[in-house]
Protein backbone atom coordinates (compact mmCIF):
# COMPACT_ATOMS: atom_id res chain seq x y z
CA UNK A 1 0.00 0.00 0.00
CA UNK A 2 2.79 2.51 0.52
CA UNK A 3 6.17 2.60 -1.03
CA UNK A 4 8.59 1.18 1.38
CA UNK A 5 11.73 2.51 -0.81
CA UNK A 6 14.21 4.33 1.59
CA UNK A 7 12.78 2.86 4.69
CA UNK A 8 14.67 2.12 7.42
CA UNK A 9 14.31 0.21 10.62
CA UNK A 10 15.11 1.71 14.36
CA UNK A 11 14.56 -0.81 17.73
CA UNK A 12 12.63 1.20 20.80
CA UNK A 13 12.24 -0.72 23.43
CA UNK A 14 10.82 -3.99 22.64
CA UNK A 15 8.78 -2.35 19.19
CA UNK A 16 10.05 -1.96 15.95
CA UNK A 17 9.23 1.25 14.23
CA UNK A 18 10.14 1.71 10.67
CA UNK A 19 10.03 4.84 8.42
CA UNK A 20 8.60 4.39 4.88
CA UNK A 21 7.26 6.42 2.34
CA UNK A 22 4.00 6.56 1.48
CA UNK A 23 4.25 8.24 -2.37
CA UNK A 24 4.87 10.91 -3.99
CA UNK A 25 2.96 8.86 -6.47
CA UNK A 26 0.01 6.97 -5.29
CA UNK A 27 -3.12 6.70 -5.56
CA UNK A 28 -4.38 7.97 -2.94
CA UNK A 29 -2.65 11.22 -2.74
CA UNK A 30 -4.43 12.08 -5.91
CA UNK A 31 -1.28 14.16 -6.55
CA UNK A 32 2.81 14.50 -5.74
CA UNK A 33 2.43 14.51 -2.23
CA UNK A 34 5.00 12.22 0.59
CA UNK A 35 4.33 11.13 3.12
CA UNK A 36 6.88 9.97 5.49
CA UNK A 37 5.47 7.71 7.64
CA UNK A 38 6.64 6.25 11.49
CA UNK A 39 5.40 3.20 12.18
CA UNK A 40 5.32 0.63 14.57
CA UNK A 41 3.54 -2.43 12.56
CA UNK A 42 0.55 -0.97 10.95
CA UNK A 43 0.04 1.90 13.61
CA UNK A 44 1.26 5.43 12.40
CA UNK A 45 3.35 7.13 15.07
CA UNK A 46 4.45 10.06 12.89
CA UNK A 47 3.95 11.77 9.27
CA UNK A 48 6.26 14.42 8.11
CA UNK A 49 4.19 15.45 4.69
CA UNK A 50 6.28 16.71 2.06
CA UNK A 51 5.22 18.84 -0.54
CA UNK A 52 6.93 20.94 -3.43
CA UNK A 53 7.73 18.15 -6.20
CA UNK A 54 5.14 20.46 -9.01
CA UNK A 55 6.19 23.61 -7.32
CA UNK A 56 5.96 26.16 -10.63
CA UNK A 57 5.93 29.61 -8.85
CA UNK A 58 2.70 30.97 -9.67
CA UNK A 59 3.21 33.81 -7.17
CA UNK A 60 7.00 34.72 -8.77
CA UNK A 61 5.35 34.70 -12.08
CA UNK A 62 2.58 37.10 -10.83
CA UNK A 63 4.48 39.59 -10.68
CA UNK A 64 6.11 39.42 -13.98
CA UNK A 65 2.69 39.61 -15.33
CA UNK A 66 0.00 41.35 -16.07
CA UNK A 67 -3.49 41.25 -13.79
CA UNK A 68 -5.27 40.04 -16.78
CA UNK A 69 -2.42 37.62 -17.02
CA UNK A 70 -2.72 36.53 -13.23
CA UNK A 71 -6.19 35.23 -14.04
CA UNK A 72 -4.55 32.12 -16.51
CA UNK A 73 -2.30 31.53 -13.38
CA UNK A 74 -4.59 30.84 -10.86
CA UNK A 75 -6.44 28.35 -12.75
CA UNK A 76 -3.73 26.20 -12.23
CA UNK A 77 -3.36 26.29 -8.51
CA UNK A 78 -6.80 24.33 -7.16
CA UNK A 79 -7.46 23.51 -10.71
CA UNK A 80 -10.97 22.30 -8.97
CA UNK A 81 -11.82 25.95 -8.15
CA UNK A 82 -10.71 27.40 -11.32
CA UNK A 83 -14.36 29.77 -11.46
CA UNK A 84 -13.24 30.87 -7.69
CA UNK A 85 -9.76 31.64 -8.13
CA UNK A 86 -10.37 33.59 -11.17
CA UNK A 87 -13.22 35.38 -9.36
CA UNK A 88 -10.78 35.79 -6.45
CA UNK A 89 -8.73 37.87 -8.67
CA UNK A 90 -10.55 39.83 -10.15
CA UNK A 91 -12.96 40.99 -6.90
CA UNK A 92 -9.17 42.15 -5.65
CA UNK A 93 -8.64 44.28 -8.79
CA UNK A 94 -11.85 45.71 -8.96
CA UNK A 95 -12.05 46.51 -5.44
CA UNK A 96 -8.46 48.53 -6.09
CA UNK A 97 -9.30 50.24 -8.67
CA UNK A 98 -12.80 51.39 -7.12
CA UNK A 99 -15.21 49.55 -9.95
CA UNK A 100 -18.71 48.09 -9.58
CA UNK A 101 -19.46 45.33 -11.91
CA UNK A 102 -22.84 44.90 -13.22
CA UNK A 103 -25.61 43.75 -11.25
CA UNK A 104 -25.51 40.66 -14.47
CA UNK A 105 -21.88 40.12 -13.99
CA UNK A 106 -22.34 39.22 -10.18
CA UNK A 107 -25.06 36.61 -10.50
CA UNK A 108 -23.63 35.13 -13.46
CA UNK A 109 -19.71 34.87 -11.24
CA UNK A 110 -22.01 33.34 -8.17
CA UNK A 111 -23.52 30.72 -10.29
CA UNK A 112 -20.61 29.66 -11.95
CA UNK A 113 -19.15 29.39 -8.49
CA UNK A 114 -22.07 27.14 -7.32
CA UNK A 115 -21.36 25.11 -10.23
CA UNK A 116 -18.20 24.79 -9.23
CA UNK A 117 -17.85 23.81 -6.08
CA UNK A 118 -21.24 21.39 -6.80
CA UNK A 119 -18.20 19.60 -9.66
CA UNK A 120 -15.79 19.62 -7.30
CA UNK A 121 -17.91 17.60 -4.43
CA UNK A 122 -18.99 15.48 -6.79
CA UNK A 123 -15.39 14.50 -8.18
CA UNK A 124 -14.27 14.63 -4.17
CA UNK A 125 -17.21 12.42 -3.56
CA UNK A 126 -16.35 9.42 -6.55
CA UNK A 127 -12.58 9.72 -5.91
CA UNK A 128 -13.11 9.07 -1.46
CA UNK A 129 -15.56 6.19 -2.34
CA UNK A 130 -13.13 4.45 -4.55
CA UNK A 131 -10.37 5.44 -1.95
CA UNK A 132 -12.48 2.96 0.39
CA UNK A 133 -12.58 0.28 -1.64
CA UNK A 134 -16.43 1.57 -3.31
CA UNK A 135 -15.10 1.77 -7.05
CA UNK A 136 -18.93 2.08 -8.20
CA UNK A 137 -18.89 6.11 -7.12
CA UNK A 138 -16.51 6.81 -9.26
CA UNK A 139 -18.80 6.25 -12.19
CA UNK A 140 -22.00 7.73 -10.29
CA UNK A 141 -20.17 10.92 -9.40
CA UNK A 142 -18.03 11.20 -12.87
CA UNK A 143 -21.28 10.88 -14.76
CA UNK A 144 -23.65 13.83 -12.72
CA UNK A 145 -20.41 15.76 -12.90
CA UNK A 146 -20.10 15.43 -17.01
CA UNK A 147 -23.20 17.52 -16.94
CA UNK A 148 -21.69 20.16 -15.44
CA UNK A 149 -18.39 20.43 -17.22
CA UNK A 150 -20.39 20.72 -20.82
CA UNK A 151 -22.18 23.63 -19.25
CA UNK A 152 -18.89 25.27 -18.80
CA UNK A 153 -17.84 24.29 -22.21
CA UNK A 154 -20.76 25.53 -24.12
CA UNK A 155 -20.02 29.05 -22.33
CA UNK A 156 -16.65 29.27 -21.27
CA UNK A 157 -15.08 26.98 -24.03
CA UNK A 158 -13.05 25.25 -21.75
CA UNK A 159 -13.81 21.98 -19.18
CA UNK A 160 -11.67 22.19 -16.26
CA UNK A 161 -9.89 25.44 -16.85
CA UNK A 162 -11.83 28.02 -17.91
CA UNK A 163 -10.14 31.46 -16.84
CA UNK A 164 -14.10 33.10 -17.70
CA UNK A 165 -13.94 35.53 -14.95
CA UNK A 166 -11.79 38.26 -15.51
CA UNK A 167 -11.39 41.64 -14.04
CA UNK A 168 -14.54 44.01 -14.44
CA UNK A 169 -16.90 41.06 -15.54
CA UNK A 170 -16.49 38.31 -17.67
CA UNK A 171 -14.67 37.34 -20.75
CA UNK A 172 -17.88 37.48 -22.75
CA UNK A 173 -21.87 36.26 -22.13
CA UNK A 174 -22.89 33.32 -21.39
CA UNK A 175 -24.40 30.63 -24.14
CA UNK A 176 -28.28 31.11 -24.60
CA UNK A 177 -29.08 27.54 -23.46
CA UNK A 178 -27.01 28.65 -19.83
CA UNK A 179 -30.48 29.35 -18.09
CA UNK A 180 -32.17 26.38 -19.50
CA UNK A 181 -29.59 23.17 -18.87
CA UNK A 182 -28.45 24.66 -15.36
CA UNK A 183 -33.01 24.49 -15.06
CA UNK A 184 -32.32 21.10 -16.05
CA UNK A 185 -29.65 20.31 -13.92
CA UNK A 186 -30.98 20.79 -10.71
CA UNK A 187 -33.83 18.44 -10.37
CA UNK A 188 -31.69 16.20 -11.95
CA UNK A 189 -28.96 15.91 -9.31
CA UNK A 190 -31.49 16.60 -6.35
CA UNK A 191 -32.56 12.66 -7.61
CA UNK A 192 -29.43 11.50 -7.99
CA UNK A 193 -28.10 12.19 -4.67
CA UNK A 194 -30.42 9.92 -2.44
CA UNK A 195 -28.42 7.11 -4.53
CA UNK A 196 -24.95 8.64 -3.36
CA UNK A 197 -26.49 7.57 0.34
CA UNK A 198 -28.10 4.20 -0.70
CA UNK A 199 -24.15 3.14 -1.67
CA UNK A 200 -21.80 5.09 0.09
CA UNK A 201 -23.06 7.35 2.91
CA UNK A 202 -25.38 4.66 4.95
CA UNK A 203 -22.37 1.66 4.14
CA UNK A 204 -21.33 0.13 7.13
CA UNK A 205 -18.24 -0.29 6.39
CA UNK A 206 -17.63 2.97 5.54
CA UNK A 207 -19.16 4.21 8.72
CA UNK A 208 -16.66 1.63 10.41
CA UNK A 209 -13.79 2.96 8.94
CA UNK A 210 -14.81 6.85 9.01
CA UNK A 211 -16.99 7.41 12.16
CA UNK A 212 -14.57 7.94 14.99
CA UNK A 213 -11.23 8.08 12.66
CA UNK A 214 -9.20 11.57 12.64
CA UNK A 215 -10.92 13.36 15.37
CA UNK A 216 -10.15 16.97 14.62
CA UNK A 217 -11.75 19.83 17.37
CA UNK A 218 -12.87 23.19 16.85
CA UNK A 219 -10.16 24.32 18.92
CA UNK A 220 -7.93 22.93 16.66
CA UNK A 221 -9.34 23.55 13.43
CA UNK A 222 -9.35 27.38 14.48
CA UNK A 223 -5.59 27.04 15.95
CA UNK A 224 -4.60 25.56 12.48
CA UNK A 225 -6.50 27.63 10.09
CA UNK A 226 -8.41 24.52 8.73
CA UNK A 227 -11.48 25.99 7.14
CA UNK A 228 -13.91 25.40 4.16
CA UNK A 229 -15.74 21.92 4.82
CA UNK A 230 -13.19 20.26 6.88
CA UNK A 231 -13.51 23.13 9.55
CA UNK A 232 -17.05 23.17 9.38
CA UNK A 233 -16.67 19.39 10.13
CA UNK A 234 -15.76 20.70 13.33
CA UNK A 235 -18.53 23.30 13.81
CA UNK A 236 -15.98 25.79 13.10
CA UNK A 237 -17.86 28.50 11.49
CA UNK A 238 -15.80 29.91 8.58
CA UNK A 239 -17.82 30.47 5.53
CA UNK A 240 -16.85 33.60 4.23
CA UNK A 241 -20.17 33.21 1.86
CA UNK A 242 -21.67 34.09 5.05
CA UNK A 243 -19.30 36.21 7.21
CA UNK A 244 -18.20 38.42 4.12
CA UNK A 245 -20.81 38.24 1.37
CA UNK A 246 -19.54 38.94 -1.87
CA UNK A 247 -20.88 39.07 -5.24
CA UNK A 248 -24.58 37.53 -5.29
CA UNK A 249 -24.14 36.17 -1.99
CA UNK A 250 -25.86 38.97 -0.17
CA UNK A 251 -29.39 38.63 -1.82
CA UNK A 252 -29.42 34.51 -1.28
CA UNK A 253 -30.14 32.67 2.00
CA UNK A 254 -26.63 30.84 2.35
CA UNK A 255 -27.15 27.86 4.90
CA UNK A 256 -23.83 26.92 6.80
CA UNK A 257 -23.70 23.08 7.29
CA UNK A 258 -21.83 22.86 10.61
CA UNK A 259 -20.89 18.74 12.25
CA UNK A 260 -19.70 18.58 15.72
CA UNK A 261 -17.97 15.29 15.70
CA UNK A 262 -15.21 16.83 14.08
CA UNK A 263 -14.23 13.28 12.55
CA UNK A 264 -13.85 11.78 9.05
CA UNK A 265 -17.60 10.94 8.72
CA UNK A 266 -18.35 14.55 9.38
CA UNK A 267 -16.42 15.85 7.05
CA UNK A 268 -18.00 13.75 4.24
CA UNK A 269 -21.23 14.85 5.48
CA UNK A 270 -20.67 17.95 5.67
CA UNK A 271 -19.75 18.11 1.75
CA UNK A 272 -22.39 15.87 0.57
CA UNK A 273 -24.99 18.57 2.40
CA UNK A 274 -23.04 21.27 0.79
CA UNK A 275 -24.27 20.21 -2.46
CA UNK A 276 -27.44 20.35 -1.50
CA UNK A 277 -27.00 24.15 -0.45
CA UNK A 278 -25.43 24.74 -3.69
CA UNK A 279 -28.41 23.96 -5.95
CA UNK A 280 -30.44 26.06 -3.27
CA UNK A 281 -28.73 28.60 -4.04
CA UNK A 282 -28.71 28.03 -7.82
CA UNK A 283 -32.24 27.62 -7.36
CA UNK A 284 -33.01 31.16 -5.73
CA UNK A 285 -30.44 32.63 -8.58
CA UNK A 286 -31.48 30.86 -11.64
CA UNK A 287 -34.44 33.31 -12.10
CA UNK A 288 -32.62 36.87 -10.80
CA UNK A 289 -30.39 36.95 -14.04
CA UNK A 290 -30.91 40.52 -15.07
CA UNK A 291 -31.41 40.62 -18.76
CA UNK A 292 -29.09 41.84 -21.81
CA UNK A 293 -25.82 41.88 -22.55
CA UNK A 294 -24.01 43.70 -20.14
CA UNK A 295 -21.36 41.88 -19.15
CA UNK A 296 -18.41 43.68 -18.24
CA UNK A 297 -17.48 47.05 -17.69
CA UNK A 298 -14.60 49.07 -19.71
CA UNK A 299 -11.21 48.15 -18.74
CA UNK A 300 -8.09 49.71 -20.16
CA UNK A 301 -5.95 47.40 -22.15
CA UNK A 302 -3.07 48.10 -19.15
CA UNK A 303 -4.51 48.12 -15.68
CA UNK A 304 -2.37 49.34 -13.30
CA UNK A 305 -3.77 49.47 -9.54
CA UNK A 306 -2.98 52.64 -7.32
CA UNK A 307 -0.33 51.88 -5.23
CA UNK A 308 -0.91 50.14 -2.01
CA UNK A 309 -1.74 46.78 -0.61
CA UNK A 310 -5.10 45.08 -1.42
CA UNK A 311 -6.51 41.48 -0.34
CA UNK A 312 -9.33 39.73 -0.89
CA UNK A 313 -11.46 36.41 0.53
CA UNK A 314 -13.76 33.71 -1.56
CA UNK A 315 -14.77 30.45 -0.38
CA UNK A 316 -13.41 28.26 -2.19
CA UNK A 317 -14.85 24.27 -2.47
CA UNK A 318 -11.84 23.00 0.17
CA UNK A 319 -11.98 26.43 1.91
CA UNK A 320 -10.63 30.10 2.20
CA UNK A 321 -8.75 31.90 -0.22
CA UNK A 322 -7.19 35.23 0.22
CA UNK A 323 -4.95 37.12 -2.32
CA UNK A 324 -2.63 39.87 -1.30
CA UNK A 325 -1.39 42.63 -3.92
CA UNK A 326 0.77 44.95 -3.52
CA UNK A 327 1.05 47.29 -6.27
CA UNK A 328 3.73 50.38 -6.46
CA UNK A 329 1.19 51.99 -9.44
CA UNK A 330 2.85 50.25 -12.58
CA UNK A 331 1.30 47.48 -14.44
CA UNK A 332 3.05 44.68 -12.88
CA UNK A 333 2.39 44.06 -9.16
CA UNK A 334 5.31 44.08 -6.74
CA UNK A 335 4.12 40.97 -4.72
CA UNK A 336 1.11 38.56 -4.84
CA UNK A 337 0.71 36.05 -1.82
CA UNK A 338 -2.14 33.61 -2.08
CA UNK A 339 -3.53 32.41 1.47
CA UNK A 340 -4.60 28.93 -0.43
CA UNK A 341 -6.87 26.67 1.87
CA UNK A 342 -5.21 23.50 1.33
CA UNK A 343 -1.74 24.45 2.28
CA UNK A 344 -3.34 25.23 5.84
CA UNK A 345 -5.53 22.12 5.52
CA UNK A 346 -2.15 19.41 5.52
CA UNK A 347 -0.14 20.25 7.94
CA UNK A 348 -3.02 19.35 10.39
CA UNK A 349 -3.08 15.58 9.24
CA UNK A 350 -0.09 14.34 11.91
CA UNK A 351 -2.47 15.68 14.19
CA UNK A 352 -5.09 13.71 13.13
CA UNK A 353 -3.44 10.58 11.74
CA UNK A 354 -1.46 9.54 14.46
CA UNK A 355 -2.39 6.34 16.71
CA UNK A 356 -4.77 5.32 13.42
CA UNK A 357 -3.74 2.50 10.98
CA UNK A 358 -1.92 3.11 7.54
CA UNK A 359 -5.86 2.35 5.79
CA UNK A 360 -6.93 5.00 8.21
CA UNK A 361 -4.41 7.35 7.16
CA UNK A 362 -5.64 6.97 3.20
CA UNK A 363 -9.41 7.72 4.82
CA UNK A 364 -8.28 10.58 7.06
CA UNK A 365 -6.53 12.76 4.09
CA UNK A 366 -9.07 11.62 1.60
CA UNK A 367 -11.34 13.73 4.04
CA UNK A 368 -9.62 16.54 3.71
CA UNK A 369 -10.37 17.18 -0.03
CA UNK A 370 -6.53 18.07 -0.88
CA UNK A 371 -5.54 19.19 -4.27
CA UNK A 372 -1.82 19.35 -4.45
CA UNK A 373 -1.34 22.00 -7.09
CA UNK A 374 -3.02 24.42 -4.77
CA UNK A 375 -0.28 23.44 -2.40
CA UNK A 376 3.00 24.24 -4.53
CA UNK A 377 2.46 27.24 -5.88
Amino acid sequence: MAQTSDSHQVIIGEHEQYTINMGPQHPSTHGVLRFELSLEGETVVGVRSHCGYIHRGIEKMCEVSTYQQIIHLTDRMDYLSAHINNEAVSLCVEKALGIEVPERVKVIRTILSELTRVGSHLLWWSAFGMDMGALTTFFYGMRDREKILDIFEESCGGRLLQSFICPGGLMHDVHPNFVARIRELIPYLRKKLPEYDRLLTGNIILQERTRNIGVLSRQQAIAWGVTGPSGRGSAFSCDVRVHEPYSAYDRVKVNEVLYHQGDTFARYRVRLDEIHESLSILEQLIDQIPEGNDYAVKMKPIIKLPAGDYYQRVETARGELGVYMVSDGEKYPVRVKFRSPNFSNLFVIEQLAVGHKIADLVAISGSLDLVIPDIDR
